[in-house]
């Protein structure tokens, strides 16, 4: 794989929670789409590819801490970046 294609697919976990480990702004501000089991989800709070799953808001219920509670859903997961149009590279596992 060249470094430019490499540079056009969105990292394997990516967050949009600032305090997460895997939270990184350049990307997000890229945008990232994801398809989750053949479905575009809009609502992803954070995603692995390798792993197979995705984190989504479970309703507006919030932590002590006032942050949303999540739930992790398993499944097949495929990332883009928005920016790159129709026919950006897709990051997927296999």
């Amino acid at each position: 794989m060249s470094d430019d294609n490499a540079n056009d697919l969105p990292p394997d976990r990516l967050a949009i929670d600032p305090s997460s480990d895997f939270f990184d702004a350049d990307k997000l501000q890229r945008g990232v789409g994801i398809k989750f089991k053949d479905r575009v989800r809009t609502d992803i709070e954070e995603y692995c590819i390798s792993e197979g799953w995705v984190r989504v808001q479970a309703g507006k219920t919030m932590d002590r801490k006032g942050r949303p509670l999540t739930i992790k859903l398993n499944g097949p997961v495929e990332a883009w970046y928005d920016d790159l149009g129709e026919d950006a590279p897709v990051a997927k596992a296999g």
